[in-house]
């Protein structure tokens, strides 16, 4: 037995093994247009339905389906076979429809202002598990006369450290589900290795880099893996990335109160992305409350000052709009329902400051 979305159309002929070959054609347009599991394919015979309900079974268990917005925040909590959880957000925009997915049960990256690196890691997710989250996001969007039309792999866990998987599921969406290149971004903390790989997969889909710091000695802190490949390391494979793909960059920001909110902090970040040569897009995020992590987010006012600190230096920078916070589903609150720890003192990350780099 086996998860629905997981065998690739080979694995799944084997499946249909005597079955004319239309059949084939039918399963993938049940499973990847409508959506539907075997029992709802009512054109295939009932013994094939059978068959195949038998052989495929859902890889997701809704455990909790929460909604805030309005309705425009869907936040799903799916138990999978061997009872770890996961959380998927379905967003609705006036324009779009986007889907945040995870990769990971849980993260090995100990980003302590993130719920879910608080948690700790548990495992990789398999390909199935990670296509369905989005056809059961696009099934959702549908009943209320809408189209996924975006996906964003910043869930819970790191999509490079899974990144084989991570690359094969964006096929998927973009082969089967028909979902553009240009509407999958993959998010990273930093993993060099996994931005080079990407470099070298043939769909150019967006890139987007929790940076937080500008220098190596503030990251060092909220972003660990900073200490294996640091922000020069980073800047050179996130600007061969955009030679190569020519498509959009994006840095994401959280913003912590006295922490990585200064004026300082924002020349320093406009000088590296013109060091590296770097017309990236930052995403300024108001740090998300988690038990785990005692600092606090940025007023509102000085996101707005950092924000129009960033566009005085030539740097595009938006302030992006927390969707879900009172059900747990914005940006760094993904747990899953897990313990978290507590991390470092807010005196101690506020002791870590940003210094001037004096580069240009």
């Amino acid at each position: 037995m086996t998860s629905l979305y997981q065998p690739s159309r080979d694995e799944l002929t084997t499946l249909l093994d005597g079955e004319p070959r239309y059949r084939l054609d039918q399963i993938w347009q049940g499973l990847y247009q409508q959506y539907s599991t075997p029992a709802e394919m009512t054109n295939l015979p009932k013994a094939l339905r059978a068959k195949l309900a038998e052989a495929l079974t859902p890889a997701l268990q809704v455990v909790v389906r929460r909604v805030s917005d309005g309705g425009d925040t869907v936040k799903y909590l799916w138990e999978l076979h061997d009872g770890r959880r996961i959380e998927t957000v379905l967003m609705l925009y006036p324009d779009r429809v986007t889907v945040c997915v995870s990769s990971q049960v849980g993260c090995a990256m100990g980003c302590g202002f993130c719920a879910t690196g608080q948690a700790g890691f548990g495992r990789h997710l398999t390909v199935g598990e990670i296509v369905e989250q989005v056809a059961m996001a696009a099934r959702e969007a549908r009943s209320m006369d809408r189209r996924l039309g975006n996906v964003v792999f910043m869930g819970m866990g790191e999509p490079l450290a899974n990144e084989a998987v991570v690359w094969e599921s964006v096929e998927r969406l973009h082969d089967d589900l028909g979902i553009s290149a240009r509407k999958l971004t993959i998010s990273t903390v930093g993993l060099v290795p996994g931005i080079r790989r990407l470099t070298e997969r043939p769909l150019p889909v967006n890139l987007a880099v929790s940076l937080h710091a500008a220098n190596d000695r503030l990251r060092d802190e909220l972003v660990p893996i900073n200490k294996r490949y640091p922000i020069d390391e980073l800047m050179a494979a996130c600007a061969d990335y955009l030679a190569v793909k020519g498509r959009r960059l994006s840095f994401e920001w959280a913003m912590i109160d006295g922490v990585n909110d200064r004026p300082i902090d924002a020349t320093e970040l406009a000088k590296l992305c013109r060091r590296f040569r770097l017309p990236a897009h930052v995403n300024l995020i108001p740090l998300n409350p988690t038990p785990g992590y005692p600092t606090v987010g940025s007023p509102l006012k000085r996101v707005h000052e950092f924000r129009d600190k960033l566009e005085a230096l030539g740097v595009n920078a938006t302030v992006r709009r927390n969707r879900g916070a009172d059900i747990d589903a914005a940006c760094g609150q993904l747990a899953a329902g897990q313990p978290v720890a507590i991390s470092q003192s807010r005196a101690s990350v506020r002791g870590s400051g940003p210094q001037p780099s004096g580069t240009d």
